[in-house]
């Protein structure tokens, strides 16, 4: 359960932060008790100990434990100062330098202008009342603001580390979420059409046996295919590491139909194709068919022609239906002329000279 909680809550106190604590409190009357410079011996060892204790809190606390280090630390020197007594600390004191590294790593920004208000304050009057000449002083006022201002500046180097990548992860994701929304647009949405036009082919003629076992057989096939598009999207999503086979040119000959409607494939291209330019033209062929098979008015024949012209890879997508009133929500067209753009391709599509429409789709052959 505690794991749980430290995974919830990446500022909750770890345990290795418990284990550093009690390493330093130990070497913190380790130098203590073989110091003999010190003045104060165990009153310094009870204040450092005190201080050294609210670390495991420093990174959902910063401000209270800055304000705890600053006003104690001050409150001692006066005291020692007042008493007439010379100031001297713990090399241990040093680790201490993780509270203002903390607080502008995870500080909000009133944490840290309060802090570093109250840092400024501590090390200045520290400074000041240190017996000795003026510039010992300065000096010292001097090495204490290096000291807490690096600790300050690596704290906030990391912060802004960290909100870059968090920024980078949050990109990498909606692009993920883009890219499988295309996915399952291109390819459920495909195998979905035929469904629902051979189911309405089989519920029109319902008396014409054969042509209902074969408007069945069609959309098992179909649904087995959309099936198994999703469980391959399911297991890119769970095991990044492994993909199923990229789509190719027989994927895309395998698209012809007997319809209703009518869907010839022909390919005219070389084998060779990149994994990436095969997979494009096949999701761009895809949803090609699927907008004609739904948005087109009486469409009875969709032609696939892949074929290489000039050296480039030029698919063309035709169909002979009136184009509908209402051509969808445009994600479709949108969606094929971004993959065909990262490829240096281009796009175009419209109402054709025939009555119907025409998609046409070119990929440099240097991409091929």
């Amino acid at each position: 359960m505690r794991e749980m909680d430290t995974i919830s809550d990446p500022r909750a106190p770890r345990r290795r932060d418990v284990v550093l604590t009690i390493v330093l409190i130990a070497l913190t009357v380790a130098e203590g008790a073989l110091r003999r410079d010190l003045p104060w011996p165990w009153v310094t060892v009870g204040v450092t100990v005190v201080l050294l204790a609210g670390l495991p809190w420093r990174r959902r606390h910063p401000l209270i434990l800055v304000l705890a280090m600053g006003f104690v630390t001050m409150g001692f020197a006066i005291i020692q100062a007042v008493a007439g007594v010379a100031q001297a600390g713990l090399g241990v004191m040093f680790a201490l330098l993780l509270v203002p590294y903390a607080l502008f790593r995870w500080g909000t920004l009133v944490d840290r202008v309060i802090g570093s208000v109250v840092l400024g304050t501590g090390v200045l009057t520290s400074a000041a009342l240190v017996s000795g000449p003026f510039a010992d002083r300065i000096i010292g006022a001097i090495a204490g603001i290096l000291f807490v201002g690096t600790a300050c500046l690596f704290g906030a180097l990391y912060r802004e580390r960290a909100s870059s990548r968090e920024r980078q992860i949050a990109i990498a994701r909606a692009q993920e979420r883009e890219a499988l929304a295309r996915d399952l647009h291109d390819t459920v949405a495909h195998h979905v059409s035929a469904i629902a036009i051979r189911a309405q082919v089989a519920s029109a003629d319902g008396a014409d046996g054969q042509q209902v076992a074969a408007s069945l057989a069609v959309i098992e096939k179909e649904a087995s295919a959309a099936l198994s598009e999703m469980r391959s999207l399911v297991r890119t999503l769970r095991e990044p590491a492994e993909y199923s086979p990229a789509r190719g040119l027989a994927d895309i000959a395998a698209i012809a139909t007997d319809g209703p409607p009518l869907v010839t494939v022909r390919v005219d291209v070389a084998s060779g194709l990149s994994d990436l330019v095969a997979m494009t033209l096949y999701r761009v062929t895809q949803e090609a068919v699927t907008n004609a098979r739904r948005h087109a008015v009486g469409v009875r024949r969709i032609d696939v022609d892949l074929r290489t012209e000039n050296g480039d890879v030029v698919l063309t997508v035709t169909d002979d239906g009136a184009p509908a009133a209402s051509a969808g929500d445009g994600y479709g067209l949108r969606g094929m002329a971004e993959r065909l753009a990262m490829l240096g391709g281009e796009l175009e599509a419209g109402p054709n000279g025939a009555g119907g429409w025409s998609l046409r789709a070119r990929v440099p052959g240097s991409t091929a």
